[in-house]
């Protein structure tokens, strides 16, 4: 339950999270293998979100395998800032979000949330805007291409994070489940807008008024995954998208995703108008140029992310 404005946000709402007081702030870092580590934004000691960057890539990496990876609140701002960091670093080309353990992210971490004192009204949206709904925002307007490692369980708010990114890329256990209902709960984090746009509202609906674990081979049937493929080999497919994507046209293809993330909003003056400034906004930048010259030229592309 939400607190009421005399006291911090207690949670992310009807799904949400305890917020520590007085973090202690620290840095770690996660490096997958044949990359380069670095430090991300400080964190707290709590936090257990590990980060590393090589090739171009940011990993951001859940790791609370014995909850199977249910966010606290200090994990979700860490990720909100290691999106937000992305967008930011010119060296940052594309991000990856996963998860370590038998869990990709359970959702909201219920455990440990002290009793909220007196709700009045508004508390629960205030919330929500503040916490899962931000979250879901800073994955949606990342401009860098960012892409879901599926390698376990998502349930509730995990599940609407992947679906989130702009591409899914699921081990073989892995399990979505629209856990809600179960719970007597409204969806959050944006649930109802990503999957009506992504699967169509009467398939939306079943997912949401049933909460029946989907299969990841279901999960992709339905257009919900991009690719399914064995747990050994989810690391390795993300890390070939990412470098590949972390390759391309860096500014096309953030042009490209806001495009695409509002098509479904937008009647069709709009969508053009929005079209046609980003190929303006586009054919400013050196990779365009470098585009143009290498088809000329009859060359590959030399794109650096300009």
């Amino acid at each position: 339950m939400p607190a009421s404005p005399r006291t911090p946000p207690a949670s992310d709402g009807p799904t949400g999270s305890h917020a520590p007081a007085g973090p202690r702030e620290t840095t770690r870092s996660h490096e997958p293998a044949g990359s380069r580590g670095t430090a991300g934004p400080p964190r707290s000691s709590d936090a257990s979100v590990r980060h590393a960057t090589g090739n171009g890539v940011a990993w951001i990496t859940l790791d609370r395998p014995e909850t199977l990876n249910a966010l606290t609140w200090d994990q979700r701002e860490r990720v909100i800032a290691l999106l937000a960091s992305a967008s930011a670093d010119p060296d940052v080309r594309a991000v990856v979000i996963t998860a370590t353990g038998r869990g990709f992210c359970a959702g909201a971490d219920l455990r440990g949330a002290p009793a909220a004192g007196e709700r009045i009204p508004g508390d629960v949206a205030r919330t929500l805007r503040l916490g899962a709904q931000r979250l879901v925002a800073a994955v949606l307007d990342c401009e860098k291409p960012v892409i879901a490692a599926v390698n376990g369980t998502a349930a509730g708010l995990g599940v609407h994070l992947a679906l989130a990114c702009d591409l899914v890329i699921a081990a073989e256990p892995a399990r979505f489940i629209e856990a809600f209902v179960r719970r007597g709960l409204v969806p959050d984090g944006g649930g109802a807008y990503l999957l009506t746009r992504l699967v169509g509202p009467q398939r939306a609906k079943e997912l949401m008024f049933f909460g029946d674990a989907l299969t990841a081979g279901d999960a992709e049937r339905l257009g919900l995954v991009n690719r399914v493929v064995p747990t050994e080999d989810l690391e390795k497919t993300a890390r070939a998208w990412a470098e590949r994507l972390a390759a391309g046209p860096t500014r096309a293809l953030a042009l490209t995703k806001q495009l695409v993330n509002a098509s479904l909003d937008a009647d069709r003056g709009t969508a053009f108008a929005a079209e046609a400034a980003a190929q303006e906004i586009n054919m400013t930048t050196a990779d365009a140029k470098e585009g143009v010259a290498s088809f000329v030229e009859r060359r590959a592309a030399e794109f650096r992310g300009r």
